[in-house]
């Protein structure tokens, strides 16, 4: 059975090898990069969470979540008749 330390000595290869191997880490040249990248990206959306409110969070992914390579979120809503809220984007004061 390997050790913890064994364990992060092989992440940290592949992760140097350019494998992402910490959710949310894709980036990072090695194990401890990915993983600041990590926390950064979930405290980043959790700010923003934050700012928006639930309501405004949910409905800009909903707008994320609709784009693709050939068009933004807004243009397929639109195209498709799919109503996104803007209004909920403001920051609460």
């Amino acid at each position: 059975m390997a050790s913890g330390q064994e364990s992060r000595k092989e992440l940290d290869r592949k992760a140097r090898e350019g494998e992402t191997v910490v959710p949310g880490g894709t980036g990072g040249k090695s194990l401890e990069a990915q993983e600041h990248l990590a926390e950064g990206r979930s405290r980043g959306g959790q700010t923003r969470k934050e700012q928006l409110g639930e309501e405004g969070y949910k409905e800009m992914g909903k707008k994320g979540g609709l784009s693709n390579s050939d068009e933004s979120g807004g243009d397929r809503a639109a195209r498709e008749g799919i109503d996104i809220d803007e209004s909920k984007f403001t920051t609460k004061s």
